[in-house]
């Protein structure tokens, strides 16, 4: 399997691609009866689209994960019309979909300053209510990355990611000799034989200096935001993307790939992930799979004799390195079966973990009531 270890589950935590918010409108003003005086409205709860944020940051910053709208203010005989209560805003990434405690959908943000309701203020009180307020809706949301695939695949052009997916499932995408070969993502059905489908996404190709915006860039490397997986696709015999840049070895290869999603978003190298190392149908390729096979285990070493800038912080210790040639169908049955493996162990894992928050967030509700000791008397146990 793909998974590395529960420990590595702890840094997984790290990245964070759905949140359970508590949300509250705030409550109407009381009316004011003998003047007529209509009380203020409670403010509403937003959820708004903000670029350049993540998940991750709004937990770090709200740890309750609660948000309580303003109150509405009571009418009065200065005042008869009571003001209104502030809203609240909850700032969300581009690419979330929000959605009740029920499961059904609120809204989406597809662009920034999208926004979406999530929770509205009550009423003030007024002549019809016989000046009493309504108090504001209260729910639990969600706030999801939305998946454009399970797994994504990640490697430098030419890698062969066009073929492995072809290979993978029933997707068409081009394929040639050329490095630019992919320019959106294209996406395939792996297909088993219980009809269970996992989704793989073909990323455009990633080049040196992407997380500056080179190549396709950003463009790139926010579609790896959007899968849960990753999957690290390496020429066993090494890149070079023209004749003018240097040649990159299949180890070289690795760093750089890691260094790329370090620059951009440093979480996401905590998403679980595969190393496939394909075209293993190439001479000598199995002398050069066991050399990338030591260097991976002595990497920390190793990486001391590259350029500084290609060094990664974080180093990936992928759990299975797996052998494949996409032209013959080598390794493509096991690459399949742990694939499968990995995302189920995920997601497992991840139902565990929110069955864990919402368990906590109920004891966080109960009020515990203390029990008196026996012989005590009342009086020294009673709640003063």
């Amino acid at each position: 399997m793909v998974w590395i270890s529960r420990a590595c589950w702890r840094k997984y935590g790290n990245f964070v691609d759905n949140l359970r918010l508590y949300v509250k409108g705030g409550s109407g003003g009381m009316g004011l009866p003998r003047l007529g005086g209509q009380g203020g409205n409670g403010g509403d709860v937003w959820v708004v689209a903000k670029k350049d944020l993540t998940l991750k940051q709004i937990k770090d910053r709200y740890p309750q994960k609660r948000f309580v709208a303003g109150v509405g203010s009571n009418s009065s005989v200065r005042a008869l019309k009571g003001a209104r209560g502030g809203d609240v805003q909850i700032f969300a990434p581009v690419g979330i979909s929000v959605t009740s405690d029920d499961g059904r959908i609120l809204g989406e943000l597809n662009h920034e300053e999208d926004r979406v309701l999530v929770a509205r203020g009550g009423q003030g009180g007024s002549l019809h209510s016989a000046f009493l307020p309504s108090k504001g809706q209260i729910r639990q949301v969600r706030l999801d990355l939305k998946l454009i695939a399970d797994l994504g695949l990640v490697g430098f052009p030419n890698a062969g990611k066009s073929s492995l997916l072809t290979a993978l499932s029933h997707a068409t995408p081009e394929i040639a000799s050329y490095p630019f070969t992919t320019m959106r993502p294209e996406i395939g059905k792996v297909i088993y034989e219980d009809h269970k489908q996992v989704s793989v996404a073909d990323l455009p190709g990633l080049i040196e200096g992407a997380h500056m915006n080179r190549g396709m860039g950003h463009k790139f490397l926010k579609h790896v935001e959007r899968t849960k997986q990753l999957m690290f696709v390496v020429d066993v015999c090494g890149f070079q993307l023209a004749n003018n840049t240097p040649f990159r070895s299949a180890f070289e290869a690795v760093q750089l790939l890691t260094k790329e999603l370090e620059l951009y978003k440093e979480e996401l190298l905590a998403k679980p992930a595969i190393l496939v190392v394909n075209k293993m149908d190439l001479p000598e390729a199995e002398e050069k799979l066991r050399k990338l096979e030591a260097q991976l285990e002595n990497q920390e070493e190793l990486s001391q004799l590259l350029p500084e800038d290609m060094i990664p912080s974080t180093f990936l210790h992928f759990k299975h390195t797996v052998p494949i040639s996409a032209l013959t169908g080598l390794g493509l049955p096991r690459l399949k079966a742990l694939i499968r493996q990995s995302l189920e162990e995920q997601d497992a894992m991840e139902t565990e973990s929110q069955r864990a928050d919402r368990l906590q967030e109920l004891r966080r509700e109960v009020p515990v009531v203390a029990k008196p000791a026996w012989g005590q008397p009342q009086s020294a146990w009673e709640p003063s």
